[in-house]
């Protein structure tokens, strides 16, 4: 038998073992974690030096253990932060007023979507109400029958038929005789009423028939036709049928969302689900949103809103939605684990789209707003041309030609605008507008239409120098900001008139062995300068890449559209860099999604933008109504009037080959005074009054550049800038072998 003692006996031998061990001790744990916080320095920092003069409260002991844990957590009690005062000043306040109901034109598009829906219903209803009548009359025999057997089966009690059975089922005597005397009550009261009802119908029916008029007699009769009629009716054959089939989309909840989520295959996100929680915090309730439903919030730590951009696809089958009604969004002043998951009721490029404004009559202003497309929820998105200079790119086949003439029939609707368009695709796409109202239009590229367009746009360089001086001379109080006005385009006699240039599949320009690089050095220039000055300038190509459009042009384009692409590069020649990175990627559009496309401008970050689809016959109308507007205004001009250009003999020379006949083999290196002396004996018509500064912007687009070229003059040597006679001759072979190659 164990004795109580043995346990004090053999608690006081441990004791004395370890009071023994010179390397044990005793602690108070709770007095330990007190003096740890007391000791605590809330103005250390966890960068600090973590040396022993930096934390002088450290003893010994503690810098000397290297596992002794330092606290580097302030206290829950004295962790500063911003007050109620701050928390507020620095929340976000959702509208009282949806935004949808402070657009004039979003409420006029709802009210007249609904007017033009109940207006279809009843118009619908009302064309078929002969036939309903019809159906009606047909099925009203079996109502007479239904009505009068189901009359019959109520006076007699047959619903309570089954419980009397059963009773004499079970032989059960008191039960049957209860259930008959209930029975016989209620057959007698249910007898009485169904007289009386008899009798006073009659009696009602005779008094129409002899007292009532004969209107309100067909009305009875075509009353009593009608409740048989629909009492007799199938219920696999309605009488009405639906005049407007609307689309049920699932609403969208809590548990959808994670469930997508959880199945992109995300680490974080799963591994936070698998242990219980969401994976997913919400910021906001889901809401409607225009024609779909709107979910905001935080994804777990790491993870941004790229991740789930590019899982696009597996979204749309997490959340059993067609890909088009998908669409993941970053917002730009949150983090970037911040989602915005917005699902459309219809695809987008399937969903109906409001009707243009424009399509049917009206003008525009170049420096105004204008729609051009709609985004995922339906809203207007709009853009001023003036002040621009933008890049459309995109495969072929998904709407980019389509989208640069209705930039171009926008502003062809401001009878002030002068239009330049090169449609070097050749099939004629941009003739709608070019020939009804283009000042300058060619549409194909061979080598006459490249040499037309190397004029105009010598001559547009001269106009934007020119306006560059009006705008400098005219006074601070008219033109206070140093760029052309809406004011200032109406004064003819300043000729600053809005300047369009439109050009499809512009790589042709780019990429010609001859006239290229003075093509893309023109074309940089008015990007850059033309906006000041009214000059707007619209490049569009299918192969969005350095060759195709030049880092000098794509970098400074402020407005950029970027239909469907392939990879990372085009997107980001076209978006801007580092765009696909930001998770701004026209990658994700399917092959669906024409006409679809990222915009950035008008001052917002990237948006998904529907634009307005229109067709050549409605094209031909618009360009026929801006040619109106300009006939009245007295601005038609250039090739919509049948003028073409003079012709100038400068596009029919060949530079390099005329400074090789005037600088024979033994003259190695020439001053540039002298090269330009002996072309203007060659040729007065072409360099009669070229300095050395424009021989040497000549030769620029060449490859060619001047050099220090040393002669002796009186006794002494005299640098100038010149011309290496074999850089010429380099030059040369380069292009005719380039052009043999081709």
């Amino acid at each position: 038998m164990k004795h109580p003692d043995d346990d004090n006996e053999l608690f006081n031998r441990l004791e004395a073992e370890m009071s023994t061990d010179p390397g044990g001790e005793v602690v108070d744990l709770d007095k330990a974690r007190s003096a740890r916080i007391g000791s605590a320095d809330p103005t250390a920092r966890p960068d600090a030096d973590p040396s022993a003069d930096s934390n002088p409260s450290r003893s010994d002991a503690e810098l000397a253990d290297p596992t002794t844990r330092v606290t580097v957590d302030l206290p829950t009690a004295k962790a500063a932060g911003p007050g109620y005062l701050g928390r507020l000043l620095a929340a976000q306040r959702r509208p009282v007023v949806p935004l949808w109901l402070k657009s004039v034109p979003e409420l006029k598009t709802a009210t007249a979507w609904v007017a033009r829906h109940y207006a279809h219903s009843v118009g619908y209803h009302a064309l078929r109400s002969p036939v309903y009548a019809a159906r009606l009359t047909l099925q009203a025999p079996s109502g007479a029958a239904k009505f009068v057997g189901g009359t019959m089966r109520w006076a007699a009690d047959r619903e309570g038929e089954p419980v009397r059975l059963a009773a004499v089922r079970r032989e059960d005597a008191a039960e049957y005789l209860k259930l008959s005397r209930q029975r016989d009550g209620r057959v007698r009261l249910r007898a009485l009423v169904t007289v009386l009802a008899m009798f006073t119908g009659l009696g009602s029916a005779l008094a129409i028939y002899v007292l009532a008029p004969a209107w309100l007699q067909a009305v009875s009769v075509g009353a009593v036709v009608m409740a048989l009629g629909v009492a007799g009716r199938k219920a696999d054959a309605p009488v009405v049928h639906r005049a407007v089939e609307l689309r049920k989309a699932v609403k969208l909840t809590s548990d959808i969302v994670l469930r997508s989520l959880g199945s992109l295959g995300i680490p974080a996100i799963n591994q936070a689900q698998g242990k219980g929680r969401d994976g997913f915090e919400f910021t906001a309730p889901i809401t409607r949103d225009g024609p779909g439903w709107r979910a905001e919030g935080n994804l777990p730590y790491g993870v941004t809103v790229t991740d789930i951009i590019e899982r696009r696809e597996r979204l749309a089958s997490g959340l059993r939605r067609p890909l088009g009604c998908v669409w993941p969004e970053a917002v730009p002043d949150q983090h970037t684990g911040h989602l915005v998951l917005w699902v459309g009721d219809q695809d987008m490029s399937k969903a109906k789209k409001p009707a243009w404004p424009l399509l049917k009559s009206g003008s525009t202003d170049l420096f105004k707003p204008v729609a051009f497309g709609t985004d995922q929820r339906g809203r207007w998105v709009e853009i001023t041309l003036m002040y621009i200079a933008a890049v459309i790119g995109a495969i072929p086949r998904m709407g980019k030609t389509f989208l640069l003439r209705l930039l171009l029939l926008i502003a062809a609707l401001d009878p002030r605008a002068e239009l330049h368009t090169y449609d070097l695709k050749g099939t004629g796409d941009l003739d709608p507008v070019g020939e009804r109202v283009a000042h300058r239009h060619r549409a194909g590229d061979e080598e006459d239409d490249i040499e037309y367009a190397l004029r105009d746009l010598r001559a547009l360089r001269e106009e934007l120098r020119r306006r560059a001086k009006v705008i400098r001379s005219l006074p601070r109080d008219i033109c206070p900001e140093s760029k052309v006005t809406s004011e200032l385009a109406n004064k003819k006699s300043l000729g600053l008139h809005p300047i369009v240039i439109g050009v499809d599949e512009c790589q042709v320009w780019f990429e010609h062995e001859k006239y290229g690089k003075e093509l893309e050095e023109i074309c940089t220039d008015l990007v850059k300068r033309g906006p000041a000055t009214g000059i707007v300038l619209l490049l569009a190509t299918q192969r969005p890449d350095a060759k195709a459009l030049p880092t000098g042009i794509s970098a400074n384009a402020s407005a950029r559209f970027c239909l469907k692409v392939m990879g990372q590069l085009e997107n980001d020649m076209v978006l801007g860099t580092s765009a696909y990175k930001r998770g701004v990627r026209a990658t994700m559009f399917s092959w669906g999604d024409k006409g679809i496309h990222y915009f950035v401008g008008e001052g917002s970050d990237a948006r998904i933008v529907g634009s307005v689809y229109v067709d050549a016959p409605n094209a031909e109308s618009i360009a026929a109504r801006a040619r109106k507007l300009r006939e009245a205004a007295g601005t038609l001009s250039g090739h919509a009037l049948g003028e073409e250009p003079e012709t100038d003999a400068s596009t029919s020379y060949d530079l390099l080959a005329d400074i090789l006949a005037v600088i024979p083999a033994d003259e190695p290196k020439v001053w540039s005074e002298t090269v330009v002396s002996r072309l203007a004996e060659l040729r007065t018509d072409v360099y009669d009054g070229w300095t050395p500064e424009a021989l040497a912007s000549a030769l620029k687009p060449h490859g060619v550049s001047t050099v220090q070229v040393g002669r002796r003059v009186d006794g002494k040597v005299v640098n100038r800038r010149g011309v290496d006679r074999s850089h010429i001759v380099a030059s040369i072979a380069e292009r005719d072998g380039n052009r043999d190659a081709g």
